[in-house]
Formats: structure tokens, sequence, C-alpha cells
């Protein structure tokens, strides 16, 4: 047994580190050229956003006066706080070992390395070691815009794992590791606090069937005050307790359903939506499905809280917003995603996903002219 989970493992770390350092590998040699691509280097995928946002927290925190005379982006300086501290920490730690864009690119690869083993721990608690290797497998590469974010400058890979860690310690009822790992997610990104509301709902739901308060929810104080935290911590910085909220055009939630198909929204700028709708149906019937084997459980409850936020998002880019959701739909079709037929029309499509990855880090580039004070 410990010999089989051991190859599990071992194979799922090495399938997760070969695309991105063969991805990355083709950028350095400009390999993409090969196949009609523009010209590429690694530091495509440096510029990749929101790295050099990250890389310039990492070197300046927030310190308006750093960043302006430092750094070029068009950005207005008041947006930089809208990216929380947690991803520009761990860069600013590895920055102590190499330069700062190569410690972001260390940064996600552990990031994306956690991430899958933290997936094949949680598909574990419900499927069988095989099965849940093979999902965690899958969500390597699907959906194709979170590998995208494995390999470039982004907080998703760590932020995912630990919503997943305190959900499976939850489901362990070890509260307190629960409520620590949801609040390290906060620091990773504002959404985190959802899955708190995904809790207290929990805990209403006990409250009402048990008549009995359970205590160990206090524990999920924590989560208020890591943001109170992070706050504090802008507030040192910036002199503005609330500058998240003062960060510019950067709240995206819309007081009606489905604003992301009104093209003229400033993140949108497109009629090429219809693919939104696509990740719309697939995640409503996964929820459905859900909510067929886990109704009243932290496993639906999630999924489905966060679901409905993405709902009132008007940004094109619904497909990075929604991704936390992911691993619970994989949970719903695993069924489906573990067939023989499922997995050669997956390895079909794997080509289509390489080239989607290779397009998308060429053309989602930061215009930097200057890559001095980024080392």
């Amino acid at each position: 047994m410990l010999s089989i989970r051991f190859r599990h493992i071992s194979s799922l770390i090495l399938l997760t580190l070969l695309p991105a350092i063969v991805i990355w590998y083709s950028f350095y040699f400009n390999l993409p050229r090969l196949i009609g691509f523009p010209q590429t280097s690694l530091e495509t995928i440096f510029a990749n956003y929101d790295g050099p946002n990250y890389m310039i927290i990492a070197k300046c925190g927030y310190q308006k006066s750093c960043i302006a005379n430092n750094y070029s982006l068009p950005l207005p300086l008041e947006y930089y706080p809208a990216h929380l501290p947690g991803y520009p920490l761990l860069i600013k730690y590895f920055s102590l070992f190499t330069s700062t864009p190569k410690a972001m690119l260390l940064t996600s690869l552990l990031g994306s390395v956690f991430l899958s083993l933290v997936s094949f721990y949680f598909f574990k608690l419900f499927l069988t070691a095989k099965s849940a290797y093979w999902l965690s497998l899958v969500s390597v590469f699907f959906p194709a815009r979170l590998m995208v974010l494995r390999l470039v400058g982004a907080p998703e890979t760590w932020f995912i794992g630990f919503i997943l860690l305190s959900v499976i310690y939850f489901k362990k009822k070890q509260f307190l590791w629960s409520a620590v790992f949801v609040s390290l997610a906060q620091l990773f990104k504002s959404p985190g606090i959802l899955l708190l509301a995904a809790y207290l709902i929990v805990f209403l739901l006990g409250l009402l069937k048990t008549k009995k308060i359970n205590y160990h929810y206090l524990y999920y104080l924590l989560v208020p005050l890591t943001v109170l935290g992070i706050f504090y911590s802008y507030y040192l910085s910036t002199g503005d307790f609330w500058a998240y909220f003062h960060s510019g055009d950067n709240f995206h939630l819309s007081f009606l359903p489905y604003q992301v198909f009104v093209s003229n929204h400033t993140w949108i700028n497109t009629i090429w939506l219809e693919d939104v709708i696509y990740i719309f149906l697939i995640i409503f019937i996964g929820i459905y499905k859900l909510s067929r084997h886990y109704s009243k459980n932290i496993i639906f409850i999630f999924p489905l809280i966060f679901t409905l936020a993405s709902v009132f998002i008007a940004h094109r880019d619904i497909s990075r917003y929604i991704i936390p959701v992911y691993p619970f739909i994989f949970l719903a079709f695993a069924k489906f995603i573990n067939r023989r037929s499922t997995k050669i029309i997956l390895w079909l499509l794997l080509p289509a996903v390489i080239l989607f990855t290779v397009n998308f880090l060429i053309g989602n580039t930061a215009p930097i002219s200057n890559w001095a004070p980024y080392l």
C-alpha cells in the first residue's frame, strides 16, 4: 500500500513539474516560432499578468514612492493593494536566493506541486487512490486556464491548495487546522472569505438540526482577524486602512447576474463570449450533481456560494475567477472522468491545451522595457 501511494505521489510530482519545465525551456529557446508563433523568451513568461505586479510588491511592498520611482507599468499606484500580500511575500523570500523573476517562477512551481498533492488527498477522501490520482493528474492540464496560472506569476495554486486543505481538515473535524488553512488562503486571494461564509452556513444548519452550538467554529474567527491584519499592513504602507477598497477598477461584482455578456464593461470589451455559457453550464450541472450526494455538506455549499458569486462578476476572464470551484466539479463528474472513453478524449485534447497555453502566454504580457528594477 505504501509503495502504491509513493508511486502515485512521485509520478504526480513529476508530471506536474514536467509541462512547466518543458514550456519554460521552449520559450527560452524560442521554439514556439517553429509552428508559427511570434518570437518568445523567458521574459515572455516573466511579463505575464499579474506576475509583474506581484514582483513589484515583493520589491516595494505597497509603498507608492518606491513603486513610482522604480517602475513604469501603466497602472495607478492605488491599484497594487488589490493584490494581497501572501504570494508576493513568498516571492520576496525566494528572491533571497535568486533574482526576483526566477523567484516568482519558483514560487509558482512549488505552488503547482502543492496544489497537485493536496488535490490528490482531497479526492482520496471520496474515491479510490487510483481514481484520485487520475483526477489529480487531469487537474494539472484542465481547465486549461489553470494550466496557464501554474506557469506564470499567479497566486491561484496556493489559494486553491489552502482552500482544499481547509476542507480536508474540516471533514476530519480538525477545526483549528481547517481555520488556519482558510486564513492562509485569505492571505492570497480575497474570495477566501467565501469559504468562511460556507462554514457559517454549515454551522447554522447544524445549529438548526441539533439545537446545540458547536464552539469549535470559533476558530474561524482567525479569518476576519487575518483580514484585519492585511488591512493594517496596508495602513502602515499607504496610510489607508481601506486601501483594498480604494484600489480603483478592481471590483467586478454587479447588481445583476450575467453582466459578463454586456460587452461595453471595462474588463470585457468583446462580443466573443459564447464559451462563458458553456463554463456556467458545466458548473451548474456539477453543482446539481453535488447537491444529490452532498446536500447540506461543505462539499456542496462552498462551490454553490462561489458559483453564485461568479454569476455576478462582470469580467471577461470568468474562467479564471471561477477556478476554485473546479476541484469540486471534478469530484461531481468523477465517474465520467475516470471512464476509459473520457481518458482517450482528454488525451486527444491535450495538444489543444498546450497550444492554448502557449498562445495565451504570448498574448498576455505587460509592456516592460527595462527589467533592471525587477532583478
